[in-house]
Parts: structure tokens; C-alpha cells; sequence
């Protein structure tokens, strides 16, 4: 069953080499019980912008969390290469506490080691990170694109990282993949209110995030979630967050920063 929308830049590019478009590589590779696959766009002008894209195909989010290594290590190995060298990094958690097909990103923020701010001490070999959830346009009374650049102004960060809910073409993937992409935030939906780009904000933009919801092939008003949605957000806001500190913090290890952060 296929859908028509999807977020997953490997949903759109999975054909064989010589069927894929001019500009676009497929590599895929096996990491103990995850499967990385990792896409590059490299011109523009096709259904995703132009750069990297990694999934990691993993056991069901909602059976894991922050104390899975086998999971967490390859998925922060990925993000870390995608991410500058050096320099602060803001998370933002894009989308809905409220909605629970939406909340992945709020959810996520609230597990993010945050090393900035007034009382904080530059510590030897620990990034400088902010982390906020600057909530919906309809109580804020501000678009995304508005918070998110006023943010940028203030923290000056080397990155902005923005973690969102996916949507898949798949149902089997939902609620069992992992996507980083240094392109920015950039849903499927052509008019959608999120996007978010290194062209708009000055700053590196890469998204992070996990399918939760599909379109329904009975109308586009109507989405499909896991059975096990609570779950899902739950378990993978922790796991993603576990992986976004260990990437943003690699000298700490995955016990420590669950300490920290718990």
C-alpha cells in the first residue's frame, strides 16, 4: 500500500543504481541488527532538496529506549557526521505536545543535555547546547519561521537541529526508522508551514526524526498512526534523544549522559 506522502528520502530513491535519477547515490549497509541507508542528493531540482539523507531501519521504537547501545551508536555515528565540528547547536522540537502523533519533538527536547546557560561553566570537551520546544503558531501567535529565527539571532548556534514527527508511504516503517538529513526541515507537503533551511535562517539546518503517521489512501484529511502510538513517542523521544546527546557529546557515554539527563 503506498501513500502519497513521505518524508523518508529512501521511500522516493530505492530503485536499482542505473534507475535511480542523475545526481542521486544509494548505499546500503548492515550495523549489527540496523540497517543504514543513506541517500545523496546532489542537484537540485528533485522531490527532496539537495543533500544527506540517512535512515537507520531499526527493531520497533517502542520496545527500546535510551539504554539500547546497538541502536543508539550507530544512530549518533550518523548524526555526528552530518553535524560541523565544532560549535554550539540548538535543538528545536518542532510540533504539538497536545497531539500525540506530533508531539515526537517536544518530547524529545526534554531529554536534550543542555550545557548553555547564565550558570553555566564552559566545561573542556562539552558542546555548548540550547534546547527549546517553541510550541504551535496557534498559541504562540508566531510562525515557525519567525521563533525559529529569533532564536538563531540570539543563541548564534553553528547548527540548529529540529526534530519532527515523519510521515512514511510505508506502514511498516512507522514507528521503526530513524532519518537525520543535513537539508533542513522540509516536509513532503509542498505548502507546508515548517520549512526550514539554511538559506532562510543563515545557519546550518539539519532534522531529525521518526515516522509516525501516514496519509490514508481515503482521503487526505485522514492519517494513519501505530497501534502503539504512546509508545512510539515515548520511547522514541528518549531513544532519539539519546542518540542527539551522544553525537553532541561524544566524550560522555551513554550511562553518563542517561544520568545527566535523568
Amino acid at each position: 500500500m503506498k501513500m502519497r506522502y513521505t518524508d523518508l528520502a529512501d521511500e522516493l530513491y530505492h530503485a536499482p543504481e542505473d534507475a535511480l535519477p542523475t545526481g542521486v547515490r544509494v548505499a546500503t549497509a548492515k550495523r549489527g541488527g540496523v540497517t543504514v541507508t543513506r541517500v545523496e542528493i546532489a542537484r537540485e531540482g528533485l522531490e527532496r532538496p539537495r543533500g544527506r539523507y540517512v535512515t537507520l531501519e531499526v527493531p520497533r521504537v517502542s520496545l527500546l529506549d535510551e539504554r539500547d547501545e546497538s541502536v543508539i551508536e550507530p544512530a549518533a555515528a550518523e548524526l555526528r557526521a552530518l553535524l560541523p565540528a565544532a560549535g554550539p547547536v540548538l535543538v528545536l522540537g518542532v510540533g504539538n505536545r497536545r497531539v500525540t502523533a506530533d508531539a515526537l519533538g517536544p518530547r524529545t527536547v526534554q531529554k536534550i543535555f543542555v550545557t548553555m546557560g547564565q550558570r553555566s561553566v564552559p566545561v573542556q570537551g562539552i558542546r555548548p547546547v540550547a534546547a527549546v520546544a517553541p510550541g504551535v503558531s496557534a498559541s504562540t501567535g508566531l510562525s515557525l519561521q519567525q521563533l525559529a529565527a529569533a532564536l538563531v539571532r540570539q543563541v548564534r548556534p553553528a547548527a540548529l537541529l529540529c526534530v519532527d514527527s515523519l510521515c512514511s508511504s510505508e506502514p511498516e516503517r512507522l514507528g521503526r526508522t530513524l532519518q537525520f538529513s543535513d537539508t533542513g526541515l522540509f516536509p513532503a507537503q509542498p505548502d507546508h508551514s515548517r520549512h526550514l533551511d539554511a538559506a532562510r535562517l543563515g545557519v546550518p539546518v539539519l532534522a531529525a526524526g521518526i515516522p509516525t503517521l501516514m496519509q490514508s489512501e481515503e482521503g487526505r484529511d485522514l492519517v494513519v498512526t501505530p497501534r502503539e502510538l504512546d509508545s512510539v513517542i515515548a520511547h522514541g523521544a528518549a531513544l532519539l534523544a539519546a542518540a542527539i546527546n551522544r553525537a553532541l557529546q561524544p566524550r560522555l557515554s551513554i550511562a553518563q549522559l542517561g544520568w545527566l539527563t535523568n
